[in-house]
């Protein structure tokens, strides 16, 4: 089924991944496709440990696209028992569980050339570039926004760093099915437009702005 895998060549979804980049993106943030997403994994560990789920949601034109979403949980050859508290996946149980491969070619399909978004981003694009790293193919090309850099932005929140939690708390947003990867992108998704509306009130933002960085206080 996976002989592109054997013999060290790009499979079909890879190839198409790749055709959505020759598309020219718009630079425009109400026309942007954003695809908010958390990863659950077994640990912290890039190399050693595993992807548990993934789940994903579509921003578009400053609204969450409830119906674009993606959801899947991965088989478990390597279960860690002292994670579970957190995350609540078992080794088995009636879920559908995917293998590694499918999984990311189907998350792959899913985000296309879209822009991601995640709290803590570095962590979750990493688990998936290790992830596609096993199999033979090249990192994700996707361009990425963490909101937990883009909060800095923030007029006096330069020199701030706060977990998802009590971001939550000071944009007053529910924790429903916190710590699930669903949950936590649909959180994350809310975090990340209310860090844009609140930029917006402070001054004009464009597109290139969410990329950008700067020293300066009050500057995107």
């Amino acid at each position: 089924m996976f002989n592109w895998f054997k013999k060290n060549t790009h499979p079909e979804f890879w190839k198409e991944y790749l055709k959505t980049f020759k598309t020219k993106e718009s630079k425009k943030i109400e026309e942007t496709r954003f695809i908010v997403f958390d990863t659950e994994t077994n640990g912290l560990d890039i190399v050693k440990d595993r992807i548990l789920s993934i789940g994903a949601i579509t921003v578009l034109n400053n609204t969450l696209d409830v119906a674009d979403n993606f959801e899947l949980y991965l088989k478990q050859n390597e279960f860690n028992a002292e994670t579970v508290e957190i995350h609540g996946i078992l080794k088995d149980g009636n879920l559908l569980k995917y293998t590694e491969i499918e999984a990311l070619e189907k998350f792959i399909n899913y985000v296309g050339n879209s822009i991601l978004v995640a709290h803590h981003a570095a962590f979750d694009i990493e688990m998936v570039n290790a992830a596609l790293k096993r199999m033979n193919l090249p990192k994700l090309k996707n361009k990425s926004i963490d909101t937990g850099i883009l909060y800095k932005k923030l007029k006096g929140k330069k020199n701030k760093h706060f977990n998802l939690d009590v971001l939550c708390k000071e944009f007053n947003i529910p924790k429903h099915d916190r710590h699930t990867a669903s949950g936590d992108a649909y959180i994350t998704a809310l975090l990340f437009l209310k860090i844009i509306s609140k930029l917006k009130q402070e001054r004009k933002v464009n597109y290139s702005d969410l990329f950008r960085t700067s020293n300066k206080e009050g500057l995107i």
